[in-house]
């Protein structure tokens, strides 16, 4: 009988390779589908935030600080790249939000409208970033929980000043987006192995974002800088000290902790480097920032003052209030509670295995108020400690939710007491679905305010009907003219006071008499603050007598037939 064929001998490598492939196609259906889904839903989820911030921002009146942001953003568009002759505030945001009005201006041109895009555009970034943050390594029902909670803390800024400091102000919650991607891909690579580019990456983001905003400082490399240096040097010591045999060994291994506190102190030299090269080369110039200590006699009031300011950065000033307003202010101080836990949280543990990103959120957030609560610049509005709202959001839900790897295994006996944690844990998820809905109520009542006409609006037509094309005014009275009027009409802004140049948010050659001629002086004669900005008295005395004067609304209009700005003192 003559042999039959042989059966085939598997070989083992390409059995296994034949397995994976066709497991790795069974599976990559699934996968694929599962992220176009999840891509899918945060592609409608951003849309949607887009869409509320937007009609957010529009209850908030265009003035001319968000003004000048858009004429500086279009004089960027049509050449002056280094934007010579301009004065910034002490934030010059020239690396972050500057370039992003310029590009919308490209597309929507020098409207009002621009500076709404523009602002829920950030604070639509912030709160996702910030969102994404909070989700970490985990996934299934941590993931959600961790990102409703963040979500939940920010989807609501309060009415009126809280609107304004999110979805107005071009200022440090701008800031707040490019530092966030750098906290999302260290987190990565916290969970997973170092790479070398990742310093390098880090100097390079952090020097750009310290051109435009010098609270990075505070907020990113002083706490990237300290939080390293404790990790590279927890992980140096051993039992045997901190030299001893095998250092060396020890150092290496520790490379990419020393290498991020160098690179936070590298990104201080390279900006530094760069601004003295904007400088050399004729560029902007920015006001130093202004920071003094609250004088002791001075501290009590100036405390509770500034705290209060910290609760409506939250949405939890319920002073005044009434009705549903009061209930989500009062509910938005939950918000207020989680932040201050985690960070208290964190510090309890901070030499504990708490993740690399939670330790900068939180020493951010404690250096942020601090300095805030402690110095003049309380003085200012929440939107000097913005930042904290986005670092504060994701490092509430991170810290507030267990690991997923902390879970319970399927089949795993629960310790004595197990059913009484669950409904202890039932009843937070019951009262973190009642505040959650509280918030979304505050903000659905918000989306029905009316929207709110830029500051000056009526008094732009005004000016352009009398043909009065170039003028003069106080600092609110200004650029909001400006822009709401598309450039017909120009009117640059005086010091209070006095007939000098406000070169804040200004250009030089706006006050240049070979250039322009200005025949006009604004005075707004009914609102108090701005009734002081340029009392009549001083006016005339600089000017002299006007030939004609005209009242519209709360307006004062004084006109000469000659160029005042030949007149104005430098």
């Amino acid at each position: 009988m003559q042999p039959g064929p042989r059966p085939a001998v598997p070989v083992a490598g390409a059995t296994a390779e034949a397995e994976t492939s066709s497991q790795d196609a069974a599976r990559s259906p699934g996968r694929w589908t599962w992220s176009w889904r999840k891509a899918a839903a945060y592609a409608v989820a951003v849309a949607a935030l887009f869409c509320v911030y937007l009609r957010l921002s529009n209850t908030s009146a265009l003035n001319s600080d968000s003004s000048n942001y858009l004429l500086m953003g279009w004089d960027l568009l049509h050449g002056n790249v280094l934007l010579h002759g301009w004065y910034m505030s002490d934030v010059s945001v020239y690396t972050t939000e500057l370039p992003q009005y310029a590009l919308l201006e490209s597309f929507l041109g020098l409207h009002p409208e621009t500076a709404h895009i523009a602002a829920a555009m950030t604070y639509t970034l912030a709160t996702l970033l910030a969102v994404l943050l909070a989700k970490g390594g985990t996934s299934g029902r941590a993931a959600l929980t961790r990102m409703l909670i963040a979500a939940g803390i920010m989807v609501a800024p309060q009415l009126g000043v809280g609107v304004y400091t999110f979805t107005m102000v071009v200022d440090h919650i701008g800031t707040s987006v490019p530092l966030l991607v750098l906290w999302l891909l260290l987190d990565r690579v916290d969970r997973s192995a170092p790479r070398w580019w990742v310093p390098v990456l880090t100097t390079l983001l952090l020097a750009w974002v310290l051109i435009a905003d010098a609270i990075v400082l505070i907020v990113a490399v002083a706490p990237l800088a300290l939080v390293s240096g404790i990790r590279f040097i927890q992980g140096m010591m051993t039992d045997d000290g901190p030299v001893s045999p095998g250092w060396t060994r020890r150092v290496r291994a520790q490379w990419y902790q020393l290498s991020l506190a160098c690179a936070a102190a590298t990104a201080i030299i390279w900006a530094r480097l760069a601004e003295r090269l904007l400088s050399a080369l004729g560029a902007f110039a920015v006001h130093p920032v202004p920071f003094a200590l609250t004088p002791l006699q001075q501290a009590r009031q100036r405390y509770v003052q500034a705290l209060w300011k910290v609760l409506q950065l939250f949405g939890a000033d319920y002073r005044g209030l009434v009705g549903v307003t009061f209930v989500v202010a009062v509910m938005h101080l939950v918000s207020v509670a989680l932040v201050g836990w985690s960070v208290l949280r964190v510090a309890r543990r901070f030499l504990g295995g708490v993740p690399l990103v939670d330790q900068v959120l939180a020493v951010a957030i404690f250096a942020n108020v601090v300095l805030y609560v402690v110095s003049d610049v309380s003085q200012q509005g929440p939107h000097e400690i913005a930042i904290v709202m986005p670092f504060g959001a994701a490092l509430a839900a991170r810290t507030l939710t267990r690991r997923a790897g902390h879970a319970h295994r399927p089949g795993e006996r629960r310790a004595a007491g197990g059913n009484s944690i669950s409904r202890v844990r039932l009843a937070g998820y019951a009262a973190g679905a009642l505040v959650l809905a509280g918030y979304l109520t505050g903000l659905g009542y918000e989306l029905t305010q009316p929207a709110a006409p830029p500051e000056n609006s009526a008094l732009a037509p005004w000016l352009t009907a009398h043909h009065l094309t170039y003028g003069l005014a106080g600092y609110w009275q200004a650029s909001s003219v400006t822009v709401e009027s598309d450039g017909r009409v120009a009117i640059r802004a005086l010091t209070v006071g006095s007939m000098r140049p406000y070169l804040w948010l200004a250009k030089t050659s706006w006050y240049d008499s070979a250039s322009h001629r200005a025949t006009f002086v604004v005075i707004d004669t009914q609102t108090p603050t701005f009734a002081a900005w340029l009392p009549r008295a001083t006016v005339e005395r600089y000017f002299g007598p006007p030939v004609r004067t005209y009242r519209t609304g709360p307006y004062t209009i004084l006109v000469w037939d000659k160029n005042l700005l030949a007149s104005i003192s430098r």
